[in-house]
């Protein structure tokens, strides 16, 4: 019999998976589409190209934010959104463009890590009075690929971490990182969502430690570790995992014990942030969807109705309509609930979302 995996959870965690798994089937497939919902997620856009959500949950999308320069393409946006103390915003792309950094109001600051051109995740972290991101490399220098850094706020790398040989990794290609988040000790984790789907525990000066999950399908298993997030939501905290290609979300607790599946029935997550008590999760099937700490949905933003144009890289965004995505990859959220989101596009494509009073 399988062990009870749950003995870790608070009483509050319980109701809260309770609560998820009776949603889980308001929100199952229809015929293997779109979810049934009691709403549209976008019965509030009255018409309007550039509005989104629902209720408390409403959107307008700012037209032009994070514009280039005549001239200049974003790149290929296969990557993430992060942001600072300060609230500059960081766009990692999939080119010699590097990280560009946004104030809020959209203009381009800076640009950072133009060496490290395809940048897959970026996790924001302040440690002893200063700030780092960690960040996960598809492409780096010609000697360099497939790596883990963490670096200040400039770009300045001041660790990195690579293949550990301790892991029993047969082939170099073997590890194919796409997330990597701290602990609250400290300690380092780093998904393999594009190779084994194990998640690796580094201490924090990057000596490994162990590891666990890996590719499946059953209960403490992933099939595409895409992306990791530290959930805060509860009593203790949790890792959250998203399990994009079994379309759901799942916690473990950081010694690598599977505590239970937050979500189902999502299409493809690729990345988390958190609003207090909410989930901003990006779907790379055209859809952002926003958990309660529940983890029940509240909204659907940019839900593309096209099937056609989901996870399509070689889309042009000139054929996305403003309010919808196409493959939502990169996902963050403000302090003001402002949400920024990149799609997987070939040629870059950047949104960010105004929460509206309603």
């Amino acid at each position: 019999m399988e062990p009870d995996r749950t003995s870790k959870l608070t009483k509050l965690n319980r109701r809260a998976f309770g609560r998820a798994a009776a949603v889980s089937a308001l929100v199952a497939f229809a015929g293997g589409d779109s979810p049934v919902r009691a709403e549209s997620p976008d019965d509030s856009a009255c018409g309007s190209p550039y509005r989104t959500g629902n209720g408390a949950w409403t959107y307008d999308v700012v037209p032009q934010w994070g514009k280039l320069p005549a001239g200049k393409q974003f790149g290929g946006t296969h990557g993430a959104i992060s942001s600072d103390k300060a609230g500059n915003v960081y766009v990692s792309t999939q080119s010699e463009t590097g990280v560009l950094v946004y104030e809020l109001g959209g203009r381009l600051v800076k640009t950072i890590a133009m060496e490290y051109p395809e940048i897959h995740s970026l996790h924001w972290s302040a440690e002893g009075g200063e700030e780092f991101f960690y960040a996960t490399v598809q492409k780096g220098t010609p000697a360099e690929n497939w790596l883990v850094l963490k670096m200040k706020t400039d770009g300045t790398v001041v660790q990195k971490i690579t293949a550990p040989g301790e892991a029993g990794f047969k082939q170099a290609n073997e590890w194919r990182v796409t997330a990597v988040v701290p602990g609250p000790d400290g300690s380092i984790y780093i998904a393999n969502g594009y190779g084994d789907s194990r998640i690796f525990r580094f201490d924090k000066h990057g000596n490994y430690q162990s590891s666990f999950s890996g590719k499946g399908t059953e209960d403490g298993k992933c099939d595409c570790s895409h992306g990791l997030a530290v959930d805060k939501r509860y009593d203790q905290p949790l890792l959250l995992v998203c399990d994009r290609e079994n379309f759901r979300l799942s916690h473990f607790d950081f010694d690598g014990t599977f505590v239970g599946h937050v979500t189902q029935h999502l299409r493809r997550p690729c990345q988390v942030s958190f609003h207090g008590d909410y989930a901003i999760v990006s779907e790379l099937q055209g859809r952002v969807t926003i958990l309660d700490k529940n983890n029940v949905p509240v909204a659907f933003i940019g839900d593309n109705p096209q099937q056609s144009q989901w996870a399509n890289y070689q889309l042009s965004p000139d054929n996305i309509p403003t309010n919808v995505f196409s493959a939502a990859h990169g996902c963050y959220i403000d302090h003001q609930a402002n949400i920024y989101v990149s799609d997987w596009n070939h040629v870059g494509r950047i949104t960010k979302l105004m929460r509206v009073a309603v």
